[in-house]
């Protein structure tokens, strides 16, 4: 009941922001479409997260395909290409960095590997990050952090419903 307040309290605008970055993920990962090209979707909420993967799927005319990473992932390149082996799918969005252990390992290699992640993935890569992992990214890989076309911010506590997107 708590929560159901709340979101009758929320700004318009908080939704509106929100709505214009989801659709601007859903416009970046269209465009891209064929190509590889790095996204960075931030948002610090696990839950919220979760509720923008689902209206991005309703939202979007691509295929978007999801690989969570496993806590005990230590590459990224290997785990993706692992798990679509020989399928290039038209999009695909990585979750869970937040909850591997050795991170800072993850995130060194990819940066290593990001000229094999171009060569061999043509498609846009979504990876979903909280600030946490961003901060690592511009201290640890630079160089992968400047190859990230854009890095949308979510709004945390921004509440979203399906008329919104049709705004």
């Amino acid at each position: 009941m708590i929560g159901l307040l709340k979101t009758q309290r929320e700004p318009k605008r908080d939704t509106a922001s929100s709505t214009a970055a989801i659709k601007t993920l859903a416009r970046s990962i269209m465009v891209a479409s064929g190509d590889f090209s790095l996204l960075l979707a931030c948002c610090n909420s696990p839950q919220r997260q979760q509720d923008i993967v689902s209206l991005l799927y309703e939202f979007s005319s691509v295929d978007i395909k999801e690989i969570v990473l496993p806590p005990t992932a230590d590459t990224l390149y290997t785990t993706i290409a692992t798990t679509l082996g020989s399928t290039q799918p038209e999009a695909l969005m990585v979750r869970g960095l937040e909850s591997v252990i050795s991170i800072n390992q993850l995130i060194v290699s990819t940066n290593l590997m990001r000229d094999e992640l171009r060569k061999q993935f043509h498609f846009p890569l979504v990876l979903w990050v909280n600030d946490d992992i961003v901060r690592r990214l511009v201290w640890l890989a630079p160089d992968l952090k400047d190859w990230a076309a854009c890095t949308i911010r979510f709004d945390a506590t921004a509440s979203f419903n399906q008329r919104s997107l049709s705004a």
